[in-house]
This record gives structure tokens, sequence and C-alpha cells, in this order.
């Protein structure tokens, strides 16, 4: 003679799997939506996020590269070039400063080597491009992005620093 399991035939014929189901779908139904509309909705960057790079400049306006080479050096892709001559004055800066974002792999070892911060990979992810040459960045390009970003570079590099 076989024994019964009545709570498992209780739960069989009272439908509570089917009942647990329904209750957990209702609940993400009626909840507040994970999704984000993204042309006019934008999620939250963390302060470390490697996107577009971008040269910054002194507040006088002077650009920070100092044409050290160590952000070309340390380039584990090769992607960048640059070429520098001595001024007036006796400093150096760059004459030629050109990233080939095809061939980046966006490490960061260019920010963390740059011993002026002059080199920042910034907060903008969305710069798609329909030819290569448009992912061919030099000096005036970078340039402009660092004019273009530099209150938010310097808010990240900020929050950023107590780990550096």
């Amino acid at each position: 003679m076989t024994q019964i399991d009545y709570t498992r035939t209780a739960k069989y014929f009272l439908l509570q799997d089917f009942a647990k189901g329904m209750k957990l779908g209702l609940k993400y139904f009626f909840g507040s939506k994970a999704t984000v509309n993204y042309p006019h909705e934008k999620g939250p960057l963390s302060a470390r996020f490697r996107g577009e790079h971008a040269l910054r400049r002194y507040p006088s306006g002077e650009e920070r590269c100092i044409a050290c080479k160590l952000c070309e050096a340390v380039c584990p892709a090769q992607a960048i070039t640059i070429d520098a001559e001595p001024r007036e004055d006796g400093s150096r800066r760059t004459t030629r400063y050109d990233i080939d974002m095809t061939k980046c792999i966006y490490c960061g070892f260019c920010q963390e080597a740059c011993p002026v911060d002059a080199i920042v990979e910034g907060p903008n992810f969305e710069y798609s491009t329909e030819t290569r040459e448009e992912l061919y960045y030099d000096k005036e390009k970078l340039l402009a992005n660092g004019d273009r970003w530099e209150a938010e570079i310097a808010r990240n590099l900020e929050l950023d620093a107590p780990y550096r």
C-alpha cells in the first residue's frame, strides 16, 4: 500500500505553483521599469569610465602635454604617435600628437602614465563614425575634446584622486 503525500496533492489541485508565478509576473508588471529610453535618458557613468580620448589644458589655456612620451611608450597597442620640439623658453611641447582609435584597446595605461594628467579618457561614449579615417585623432581634435569635456573630466579626476 502506497502512502499518499497530501500536501503535494493539495498544491497540485489548488494550482499553487501557477498562483506563485502569476504573483511574480504581476509584481514586475506593475513595478518600476528597469529599461532606459536611451537617446533621451542616459544611465549613470562611473568616474573611472574610459571613453573617448582628450588632451587637457591648464587654466591659462596652455596645453598640459610636456612631450615626455610616456604614454607612447606604455601603449600596448602602439596607437599613439608623438613628435616634439623644444620652444624658445626651453620647454618641450608636442608638434604632433596622434591616436589611432582603431588600434586603441582603452586600457587606460596612457592616462595612468601621464605625470601631468594631459591625456585622459573622457566620459564620451557616443562617437561612432561612418569611416575609419574619422577615428584617427590628431592634436587639434584631442584638444577640442578636452575643451568640450573639461568640467566633467576634472570632476571625475577629483573623485578618483583618493584611489590613485
